[in-house]
């Protein structure tokens, strides 16, 4: 009788249909005065595809802009009236970078502060409708975690710029202080996807790792523990995972990261997302019919498209 209700069970399982869920990602916007004028209404054409959030992978103005309270506040007020949840994850610009002179020679760790009490101030997404998030307990509260259908989608505070590494080859107090905790975030949100027997898992984080370099064994010192682990989880992990990235402004889908013998991770798919002086988003559809779980659509963004 068992083995009956097991095949009948296994038959419905083949038989049901496929179930799907859409997103949107942005990064390295809004640089100029057009892209802060058009920001609100890209965030809003996004809504109305029906996506179930938005992510905004880093790197909410250009290099050269101050990083002042009153800037910060502009963007949150922006990504607050999202009608759907709205993730923020930082980058370089808008932090690490903050000690240049134009940025006005702030420090760092301070502005990484006052971004923390802005943007990831209690357990919730930022956007008019709210998704609660799993944030990692401790100081680090950019990172987060949650769930949308069969993935967990997993944000971490990496910035371009070499990850803040330091100087030279000398690692600084502040990257020796953040690393570990992105990387036992990273592997305990594998673990827990594992556990959970989730068809993927995405991260969200801003910087461009160079995965090219890391398979030429030329890795840059502040993300070299950081792929290492990557690769490692990636191979150990049965489903399929999603890189998002901003950093480097050149929208593209592929598949970069390589095994020790430079054989290409099949299961793991980047998607780098739009940067100035090209505005867009890219369209990300979770696919339970589909063996590659996603499919993206990369949508450039002009005035007229609104």
């Amino acid at each position: 009788m068992r083995t009956i209700l097991t095949a009948l069970l296994l038959i419905f399982a083949q038989s049901a249909p496929a179930e799907t869920w859409h997103f949107g990602l942005i990064g390295d916007v809004p640089y100029s005065e057009y892209e802060r004028t058009e920001l609100p209404r890209m965030i809003k054409a996004i809504n109305d595809s029906q996506v179930s959030f938005i992510a905004h992978v880093g790197d909410i103005k250009s290099g050269k802009d101050r990083c002042d309270d009153a800037l910060y506040r502009d963007r949150f007020a922006d990504f607050t009236a999202s009608a759907a949840p709205f993730i923020f994850v930082p980058g370089d610009n808008e932090w690490s970078d903050c000690d240049r002179l134009s940025n006005g020679a702030y420090n760092p760790q301070e502005r990484l502060a006052k971004l923390r009490e802005i943007f990831w101030k209690d357990a919730y997404s930022l956007g008019v409708r709210k998704i609660r998030l799993e944030r990692q307990p401790g100081a680090y509260t950019e990172h987060s975690r949650f769930h949308l259908g069969p993935v967990l989608f997993v944000t971490l505070n990496i910035p371009g710029g070499n990850n803040n590494f330091g100087v030279a080859d000398q690692p600084g107090k502040e990257f020796l202080s953040r690393n570990p905790q992105v990387l036992a975030w990273l592997k305990e949100s594998f673990a827990l996807a594992r556990q959970e027997k989730l068809a993927g898992i995405a991260l969200l984080f801003q910087a461009n790792p160079s995965f090219k370099r890391f398979s030429q064994g030329l890795g840059h010192r502040g993300y070299r523990d950081f792929l290492s682990l990557l690769r490692e989880e990636t191979i150990n992990f049965p489903g399929q995972v999603l890189v998002v990235h901003g950093d480097s402004h050149n929208s593209q889908i592929d598949h970069p990261l390589r095994d020790d013998q430079g054989k290409k991770l099949a299961n793991l798919t980047r998607v780098e997302t739009f940067g100035y002086p090209d505005m867009g988003w890219t369209r990300g559809t979770i696919d339970t019919g589909s063996p590659t779980l996603f499919h993206f659509e990369a949508k450039r963004w002009t005035a007229s498209a609104q």
